[in-house]
């Protein structure tokens, strides 16, 4: 899976830089390294990376700001760095499209552990490319595209693996903690929260519900996609 795979680490203090590069460089991955967000962007569309960590104290350029450029240009593995344990700061990264979030102090075994994960997650090669046809809803695990009213819409991997897992399994509700794992796997330690800011965004880039479908929420356990095709 690293072999050859090139990482952009974007943060400030030297040291951490070198000890990251040292466990990186042992996996197998290319190391670039920049020191302040404005570098950081620099050197990400000079050297097109295959994976971004991310600090969110930079000089220069905040983490924040080169996190939403990053997403706007492409769909990117990203993991954010941070000395901040605030609830706001993690909901936040993962608003802005972050795949996960580690705070300072770090094991460097436990970047490499939460990379691998976003990695396997992110992969575009899951194991089941059916497609799902509902009306004006298609999701196409071939081509890993979903079309709403024959309109392409851009989910990243994540978004649209949630998606398609709740779609596949109609009217079957699930936990968060359910979902967590089932789609971000038993290794993942971050929070539940997660499925939350995920089947947000899935709702407003797929726009008004249709009668025939909705993602429900079902308070107090979880989701589910309901499906009512005799309407």
């Amino acid at each position: 899976m690293s072999d050859g795979m090139k990482v952009l680490i974007v943060e400030d203090d030297p040291n951490i830089c070198d000890l990251l590069q040292l466990y990186l460089e042992k996996e197998g991955y290319n190391v670039i390294q920049s020191f302040d967000g404005e570098e950081g962007l620099a050197k990400y569309y000079e050297e097109n990376p295959d994976f971004v960590i991310l600090d969110i104290m930079l000089p220069k350029v905040d983490g924040w700001e080169v996190c939403q450029e990053i997403r706007d240009d492409r769909d990117i593995p990203l993991l954010m760095l941070t000395g901040k344990g605030e609830s706001y700061d993690k909901v936040k990264g993962l608003e802005l499209g972050a795949d996960d979030y580690v705070v300072k102090p770090f094991d460097p075994k436990e970047i490499i552990a939460r990379m691998k994960a976003i990695l396997r997650r992110t992969n575009p090669h899951l194991n089941s490319h059916e497609n799902i046809d509902f009306p004006q809803l298609l999701i196409n695990m071939k081509e890993f595209k979903v079309f709403r009213k024959s309109k392409d819409i851009n989910l990243p991997p994540k978004e649209l693996e949630l998606l398609y897992f709740l779609a596949s399994q109609p009217n079957q509700v699930f936990t968060r903690q359910q979902l967590l794992e089932k789609i971000w796997g038993f290794d993942y330690e971050g929070d539940v929260r997660t499925i939350d800011v995920h089947i947000k965004r899935i709702r407003e880039k797929l726009g008004d519900e249709l009668p025939y479908w909705s993602l429900k929420t079902i308070r107090g356990v979880g989701y589910k996609f309901e499906v009512n095709l005799g309407v």
